[in-house]
């Protein structure tokens, strides 16, 4: 079988220090984005187990997958939970949850625990869309922006140009990084576009990094101009997987002479970190399930 370059490594994680069975408030978030999916653990506010995977043909099951990865050896089921809120593109679709919230409002929420309250402006990159988040220090979004008019500043646009390349989707950017000059962008509008000229720039005999170094400035040229619609406030952060390529990172930290926080945890679960502190939020108000099973 021909290798999958734009497969990303899946993997779920859990905290071996954390007994969940001596916590008062279990909570759970479910992010289903169009590209992949995550689910949140949650006991008394702490991060108990996550785990990142590819959607699914439906959003239900990958819900449930993902979910399901994230438990996996640790005695609990969804029984156990006080709340679990869904987000994200299938949010109406997670079959186990008690709440559907928007993934803007989950990603600042998560953004806030991830990066610290001084947080003030996080950039989201995500399989099919870009958003650019305004928050205050409690994590409440005061203002955003959303760019879902094509995938070539995005994640799935990302994962299109390794194909084309042949290079693994984790190595893209440090290998665009490899050039000794800046080359100009290629088509930034649309990814049929940015792969076409990609092609034709290849055959020229540009190397895959001067091909991958004009993509990922067109990428992080497109996300400044959506910064600079909403107004960028430090402190910065950034979100989603794109948050992992360093080369589309560094090249947006060059346009907005900022630096992005460093994250403390995996950049995807930020969207299902929030859902699961809204859905510890909404315990604390009375509203989690009556029924929940004894630990």
């Amino acid at each position: 079988m021909a290798k999958e370059f734009w497969r990303w490594k899946e993997y779920n994680w859990q905290d071996e220090n954390l007994n969940w069975r001596d916590g008062k408030v279990i909570t759970g978030g479910v992010d289903v984005g169009s590209v992949s999916s995550q689910a949140v653990v949650m006991v008394d506010g702490e991060l108990f187990a996550f785990s990142n995977m590819r959607t699914g043909s439906d959003s239900p099951n990958s819900a449930l997958n993902a979910m399901n990865w994230a438990l996996e050896n640790t005695g609990m089921t969804l029984d156990h939970f006080d709340f679990i809120v869904g987000t994200g593109y299938g949010r109406v679709n997670v079959p186990f949850a008690d709440k559907a919230i928007t993934e803007i409002a989950c990603h600042a929420r998560g953004g806030n625990y991830m990066y610290g309250p001084t947080v003030r402006t996080i950039l989201d990159m995500g399989g099919q869309d870009c958003k650019a988040i305004l928050c205050d220090e409690r994590g409440k979004v005061t203002n955003f922006l959303m760019n879902d008019k094509c995938a070539a500043g995005t994640g799935r646009g990302m994962e299109v140009f390794a194909d084309l390349l042949g290079v693994s989707i984790e190595d893209v950017g440090d290998l665009s990084l490899d050039v000794d000059e800046e080359p100009p962008p290629v088509s930034s509008t649309c990814v049929v576009f940015a792969k076409s000229e990609a092609a034709g720039l290849l055959r020229e005999g540009w190397s895959q990094s001067r091909v991958l170094a004009a993509y990922c400035s067109a990428m992080a040229h497109r996300v400044f101009t959506l910064l600079e619609r909403v107004g960028v406030s430090p402190d910065f952060a950034i979100t989603g997987g794109i948050a992992k390529n360093i080369g589309v990172v560094s090249r947006i930290e060059r346009e907005l002479n900022l630096t992005a926080l460093k994250p403390k945890h995996d950049t995807q679960i930020a969207g299902a970190l929030g859902a699961a502190l809204f859905g510890k939020a909404l315990v604390e108000k009375g509203k989690g399930r009556k029924n929940k099973a004894v630990a």
